[in-house]
């Protein structure tokens, strides 16, 4: 019954008083779901709604199994009337993160409960059939082995790098061989209604709904990984762009250079501040007999990972210190452009880069106040978080839950 009913929420053919009567439920649960629970008289005050009407919404949603009596009130004086919130187990949201050599899933329920979650699964990226076919494989064994109950998965979000409409289900960069939507493809072979999106905005929804923003309305995420991804935060709500391709910070032409990026031209701030541009050019310095615990550690350069290479600038190596440094003061001129075109409230700077910590934050925030408008960048704020992968996951649970109950657009 609850999952119908919110299959229901977006179908146009009702109208008159069955669509009021959805609408009004619908608002309830966007009310739960944003502020939590409440009584019928706090509804009925909410939206100017009589209590009978109230309380007869309320009934048809516990009958839907979607929201669960709390017993009393525990506010007020005198008779306490009950209060009411989501059941959070109603409905389930499925978020996976594709990343280069690895996935992420996790799964999230009404109240953003994460109950069950894997990092790290191996996984390697390439843009073929059975890459494709294995992330497939992947999330039909997880939600088996789980035991997530099928028939109460509302959706499945998968984030991918690159050029991807969330609006259409087409991805551009990745798995793009076919004429069908990808997520049509996910869909066929899940069995499981599927979003798609780009992993660089849901990592920013997920960090914006995690408690690092305060009463900022205007937000920047940069995810500094493999490559260089932006979600944009305008007056409270993600900036998609008219295709949904807002975000390509990393191809900026930043850079007087003859460095192909993997886009196809050459200058791009990716081909010198990104994870690709430090890991070659930490081998390529290795190879031409820089010292390292790297080369102690590796045989074979090519297996060097971008978490090697922090995890070695920790230990105080100085090639992995000095590169990161050198990156951090080229971000930070990107960083510097940002500041001056948006003038943020706040740029919140992650991915797996931002572990590196003061060894990329500290030559960033020098550039910054180096390249940008003293009068712009004094409003801004800097910070950086070291969320996982995780974080990225139940971003796209997130932006499903959230798209359902028209929290966001």
């Amino acid at each position: 019954m609850g999952i119908k009913f919110l299959s229901d929420l977006h179908d146009a053919s009702y109208s008159g008083v069955a669509y009021k009567n959805i609408l009004l439920k619908k608002e309830i649960l966007t009310f739960f779901a944003t502020k939590g629970p409440s009584t019928i008289p706090e509804l009925s005050k909410e939206f100017n709604i009589s209590i009978p009407k109230i309380n007869e919404c309320i009934n048809e949603l516990i009958e839907d199994a979607l929201v669960q009596d709390n017993g009393k009130s525990t506010s007020g004086i005198g008779r306490k009337p009950n209060s009411y919130g989501l059941l959070p187990n109603a409905a389930f949201f499925v978020g996976v993160q594709v990343s280069h050599d690895h996935l992420s899933i996790v799964v999230m329920n009404m109240k953003k409960d994460i109950i069950a979650s894997q990092e790290e699964i191996p996984h390697r990226l390439e843009n073929n059939q059975e890459s494709l076919q294995n992330i497939c494989r992947e999330i039909n064994q997880f939600i088996a082995t789980h035991q997530i109950q099928k028939d109460k998965i509302l959706g499945v979000g998968i984030n991918l790098s690159g050029r991807i409409n969330y609006r259409t289900g087409y991805s551009y960069s990745y798995f793009n061989f076919y004429e069908d939507p990808l997520s049509k493809y996910f869909e066929q072979e899940l069995q499981l209604r599927t979003y798609l999106e780009n992993d660089s905005k849901a990592l920013a929804y997920g960090e914006f709904s995690s408690g690092i923003l305060k009463d900022e309305k205007d937000a920047l995420f940069v995810n500094v990984d493999n490559g260089i991804g932006l979600g944009i935060l305008i007056n409270g709500k993600i900036y998609y762009g008219k295709s949904g391709f807002s975000g390509e910070f990393g191809h900026i032409p930043i850079f007087d250079n003859d460095i192909i990026c993997r886009c196809g031209k050459k200058g791009c701030l990716e081909t010198e501040a990104s994870g690709f541009a430090l890991r070659n050019r930490v081998i390529a310095a290795l190879q031409n007999g820089a010292t390292s615990i790297l080369t102690k550690k590796f045989n074979n350069l090519e297996d060097i990972r971008l978490s090697d290479i922090i995890t070695a600038a920790k230990k105080d190596d100085n090639l992995a210190i000095e590169l990161i440094n050198e990156l951090g003061e080229k971000l930070g001129r990107g960083l510097a452009t940002l500041i001056n075109i948006f003038n943020p409230e706040i740029i919140i700077v992650g991915g797996i880069l931002a572990k590196s910590e003061e060894y990329l934050m500290l030559p960033l925030k020098n550039a910054v106040n180096k390249f940008s408008l003293s009068i712009v960048n004094k409003d801004t704020k800097l910070a950086y978080s070291n969320n996982g992968e995780k974080l990225a996951a139940f971003g796209a649970c997130l932006l499903i839950r959230d798209r359902l109950l028209s929290i966001i657009d």
